[in-house]
Formats: C-alpha cells, structure tokens, sequence
C-alpha cells in the first residue's frame, strides 16, 4: 500500500468520524404507510423517503445551530428521529422523536408540495430537539413559535404566513410569534437559543427581562409601533 493510499484512507476515516460527531450520532429514518393512497403516492413522486430523511438530518444540524448547541450534551438526549408518512389529517405531529406527517395533506396541497413538506419538517423537527415541552400545554404559543422561527431562519416561510408587525398578541403561536421573536432575535443575536437554553427549566414570562431587560408585553409593544401598528 502506497503512502498516497494511506494518507487517503486516513483522511477518509478522519471525515467520517468527524461527521459522526456532527451529526451526534443521531439516526434519520423515514417510512410511507400510505403509499396506497393519493397523496401518499404524490409524496412518493414528489418528495420520497430518502429525500425527507436528508432534510430530518440537515434540519437537525441547522436547529443544533439555532440553538447554539455544538455540544451533543446541550441537546435534548434524542438518539433516532423518525418520520412515518400516514393516512390521516391535520398537516403534521410530533411525538417525542417521532414525526408523523398526514398524507392527505400532502395530497391536497396546491403548489410546491416538495417545499411545504421540507418547511413543515423543519417545524417538526424542532420540536424534537426544543427544551421546556414540559410546559407545552400551558404555552402551547411559545413553543410554536419557536418552531416557525426555525422554519422562518431556514428559509422555508411560505406566502400565506402574516407579514412582519402583524398579529393579536406575542404569543399567539406559529407565524406571528415566530416574527415577533425573529425581532427579539434581531436586539440580541442569539436571544431564541438563549430562551430555549433556560426552558430547560420550564417556561417563565421572566426570560425575556433576563435576556432583553424587558418584559414581553413592552417588547411586542416596541414591536408593533416599530411596523406601525
């Protein structure tokens, strides 16, 4: 064996184990159980299970970014995240780690399903790695937000979210809060890693003061008149 082959081998081996770490040993898999049905055929022919299984991977390692989370000890201990694509409604869940994605959405969506599935995956699977969904149910609003704010940095917000400046209240979930907080994130670089870091403790309206000086009523205030409402 050649000296060539050898520092070739050897730097192939460095490659994979420092993918190995920076994919933290997670595994990705994604399953069709409706490949019966019309938009289970339309996810198939559109998006497949090898395609959504790269983007549970690339949105893993874009939210680990997100959240400012290199170290594998900061993260929720999440070893496999899943995707099971099946008959049902709604758009899409998450379970633990488990993500179940309804076919008959992805059957009646008009436009670029590819793209709306990898959006709604990037929301979904922030869920996953999110802390603090301990106290989901009494903040359902934060927590989605938090997700929309991924799927908004990845680039994967459709046309039909509310613009920015709009909305009844900051937390009322999904695209409006995702914009309010993508503007707390503008006053300080890194302010959603910084909440999601202490909703490891649970959900406390506090956050906000520790992290911006004020509350989140004075914020979303500032907010609003910003975009004149």
């Amino acid at each position: 064996m050649t000296k060539l082959h050898v520092a070739t081998v050897a730097a192939s081996l460095l490659a994979l184990a420092a993918a190995a770490t920076t994919a933290g040993a997670v595994t990705f898999d994604a399953t069709n159980t409706a490949s019966g049905t019309p938009g289970g055929q339309r996810f198939d022919q559109a998006v497949g299970v090898d395609y959504a299984k790269q983007v549970l991977s690339d949105a893993s390692a874009f939210i680990w970014s997100t959240f400012n989370q290199p170290d594998p000890a900061d993260r929720r201990p999440v070893d496999a995240v899943t995707l099971v694509v099946e008959d049902i409604g709604g758009v899409a869940y998450t379970s633990g780690s488990d993500i179940h994605l309804s076919a008959q959405y992805v059957g009646g969506y008009s436009g670029d399903v590819k793209t709306e599935v990898t959006g709604v995956l990037y929301h979904e699977t922030a869920h996953v790695w999110q802390w603090g969904l301990q106290d989901y149910g009494a903040h359902p609003g934060v927590f989605e937000g938090i997700a929309d704010f991924v799927r908004l940095k990845a680039g994967y917000a459709p046309g039909h979210w509310v613009q920015p400046g709009q909305g009844d209240k900051w937390d009322q979930g999904y695209d409006v809060t995702a914009r309010f907080l993508d503007y707390c994130d503008s006053l300080h670089s890194g302010f959603v890693a910084e909440l999601n870091a202490k909703l490891k403790d649970g959900y406390s309206d506090d956050y906000f003061v520790q992290i911006l000086g004020k509350s989140a009523q004075d914020l979303w205030q500032d907010y609003k008149a910003q975009y004149g409402g």
